[in-house]
């Protein structure tokens, strides 16, 4: 496969480096440019991300690619998207409200903002939840005029849930969810829960090729912030509406998204959820990195006696990984794979 040409933008900030650390020795896209604030723009990017003492002011882990250091910083509000064929946004929301239809018109575009997840013809994917949601791309560019679209990744609380709620609703139908997450303070906590509960419903939902039907179950939502650096820790009880065992709940668990993790996507780990036996998992410390922060690890399944054919667990999932920059790099990877991109 011939390496598709990307753009990143907002690349100077911390989510816009997360894409860049993803990013470096791609089989898939190799970076032909990175944008970000006219204050940054015409710059080399390591000159943009260095503080007035001499500092450089790159968050991640991984070392900075220098290929990424020596590129020029171009204006975000200048960016050509023609000159490539995807582009990644990691800008807030009213920064993409403006840039991202400009880029759709003529070239795809994978976000990590907010600023389209609510509208109807916009799909927003979860690896191995709901990608037939790909269906909506060919209804946006219609409705919109584009050649492109644009495709955000959830709020990065859905994530985790999502993905272990998919299992049991096929198995099992559920008819309804209370869940208390327990957030790491690198989510910045800027998304109040009641949108949050929208956009859950809205992530797995049933897809009729050109809108989607939010999951007919309620979800109860409760979203706090705790003194952890990283990863989002999740409390939550399910009722179901075909009874039981936790073995079976668990099997279903482990299971999850076979079928996408066949197609050996380069972000994909080999399982997407992980159920340990252990009383005293998942832990953020000892499960947030595991599989490169891309497994969602589950433990402590029991049955929530306090609803009907009730079943309770505990869920740990990377915020800033699987939940953000990785997670979407995942995702273009999947709608390269199909032709989308």
């Amino acid at each position: 496969m011939q390496k598709m040409r990307v753009a990143v933008i907002g690349a100077t900030g911390v989510a816009g480096q997360q894409f860049l650390a993803a990013l470096a020795g791609h089989p898939y896209f190799e970076v032909a440019a990175l944008a970000a604030s006219e204050r940054s723009a015409g710059k080399r990017y390591r000159e943009a991300i260095t503080d007035a003492a001499g500092a450089l002011r790159w968050y991640c882990a991984e070392p900075l690619d220098p290929a990424f250091a020596a590129l020029i910083v171009q204006d975000a509000g200048r960016l050509d998207a023609e000159s490539v064929d995807l582009v990644f946004t990691a800008v807030e929301s009213d920064a993409a409200r403006e840039l991202e239809p400009r880029y759709a018109k003529t070239t795809p575009v994978v976000s990590t903002a907010s600023a389209f997840r609510d509208e109807p013809d916009v799909p927003i994917f979860i690896p191995g939840v709901n990608m037939d949601h790909d269906a909506l791309i060919a209804a946006q560019r219609r409705n919109r005029g584009w050649k492109g679209f644009v495709t955000p990744v959830p709020n990065c609380t859905t994530t985790g849930l999502a993905m272990t709620l998919k299992p049991l609703h096929d198995a099992f139908e559920i008819t309804g969810v209370v869940m208390t997450s327990l957030q790491g303070l690198s989510g910045a906590g800027r998304s109040p829960g009641v949108r949050s509960r929208r956009r859950r419903r809205r992530s797995w939902a049933w897809c009729g090729g050109d809108t989607v039907e939010p999951a007919a179950f309620p979800v109860s939502a409760t979203c706090t912030r705790v003194a952890v650096l990283e990863a989002h820790t999740e409390s939550v009880s399910v009722a179901l509406r075909r009874t039981a065992t936790m073995d079976d709940v668990k099997a279903a668990l482990r299971e999850h998204g076979r079928e996408f993790t066949r197609l050996g996507l380069p972000s994909c780990p080999p399982r997407l959820i992980d159920v340990s036996e252990d009383p005293f998992r998942p832990q953020p410390r000892l499960d947030r990195d595991r599989e490169q922060g891309m497994l969602t690890s589950v433990g402590r399944v029991r049955p929530d006696h306090a609803l009907l054919n009730g079943v309770k667990y505990v869920l740990v999932s990377h915020n800033t990984t699987m939940g953000a920059a990785r997670g979407a790099l995942l995702v273009a990877e999947y709608l390269a794979e199909r032709g989308h991109v």
